[in-house]
């Protein structure tokens, strides 16, 4: 059984599977092996220098022929730079989070780039349809990183409801189950993050990727509430010391303490005072293997637990 959608249609892959664009985490190797399994990679801008970022797509499409996208983080100060260069580079649809690609909307789609953003309300959602979004990722407050307050459970269906564009559900999703479950709420197609830190072509730091295979249900929390920009992270010293400065109501000292702190984790392999960016569903996560399992297994998962719901049926 294939799983078809207006989402797999817009980005003309096989799966309904879209690999989150986590910052200093999703590469051109992840995303290469993500779209070669029939998913749609995306490539994590974050803070990115440009012309490293130029240098992530190029090798994106060196490796693989299919469809592939870049997240934009639209907080980035440089961020007039990177949206410049991927119109000029070329790719087949950019997710978008941290503001409002309105500005942009024009020039991607006069280049024929999907724009695929994230929302976390409904207010917001109704917002970026009205400018032309071609599809919603609609998060949910258990996905890691930068998270808003509503769970994918509850919001999935309301955005459905809300917009006639594909909704895509995001947060806590690792297995078929999760698909499964997305798309009885209403969703086209989901976006995994968290699971794919632990593929084999994930170069993140292997200490994180050991990190998080020892994660239980309870090991993650959210920090940060007082800047206005929560993030959900693997609890760990640095989470303590920013949980201790939020009680304190100290927001500048947060925004200092977690400067660089991303980067310190992924890429140098510091878990106990770097930020380990990861979702509730950390502690489903089991097992180190390639993209390409992950995403076969996944929706062979989804497919069975759709067919087993529909035997429920009489």
């Amino acid at each position: 059984m294939a799983i078809r959608t207006r989402v797999t249609e817009l980005l003309g892959v096989e799966h309904p599977i879209i690999q989150g664009g986590m910052a200093w985490t999703a590469t051109w190797e992840l995303v290469a092996a993500v779209s070669k399994a029939g998913g749609f990679g995306v490539i994590g801008a974050g803070h990115m220098p440009t012309d490293l970022l130029r240098d992530q797509i190029r090798a994106a499409k060196a490796a693989t022929g299919k469809p592939f996208g870049v997240n934009l983080m639209l907080l980035t100060p440089h961020i007039d730079d990177i949206v410049d260069m991927v119109l000029a580079e070329g790719v087949h649809a950019v997710t978008t989070g941290a503001g409002n690609p309105g500005k942009y909307m024009e020039a991607l789609k006069a280049k024929g780039i999907k724009v695929l953003p994230i929302a976390p309300s409904v207010a917001l959602a109704k917002r970026l349809e009205s400018i032309g979004a071609d599809a919603i990722i609609g998060e949910g407050m258990e996905a890691g990183g930068h998270i808003g307050d509503l769970t994918t459970m509850v919001l999935t269906p309301q955005l459905v409801d809300a917009v006639d564009v594909p909704v895509i559900a995001a947060g806590g999703i690792a297995d078929g189950r999760g698909i499964a479950a997305a798309f009885a709420l209403g969703a086209e197609a989901v976006q995994v993050g968290t699971r794919f830190m632990c593929a084999d072509e994930c170069t993140i730091h292997p200490s994180v990727k050991q990190r998080l295979l020892k994660a239980r249900d309870r090991d993650t929390v959210v920090t940060g509430y007082t800047t206005g920009h929560p993030v959900r992270v693997l609890k760990n010293k640095l989470s303590r010391q920013i949980e201790q400065l939020d009680r304190a109501n100290l927001p500048d000292q947060i925004e200092t303490l977690g400067a660089g702190k991303l980067a310190a984790c992924m890429r140098e392999g510091d878990v106990e005072y770097g930020s380990i960016m990861a979702g509730q569903c950390s502690a489903m996560v089991d097992r180190i293997m390639p993209a390409s399992r992950i995403v076969a297994e996944m929706m062979a998962e989804a497919e069975a637990a759709m067919r087993a719901l529909a035997g429920l049926v009489s």
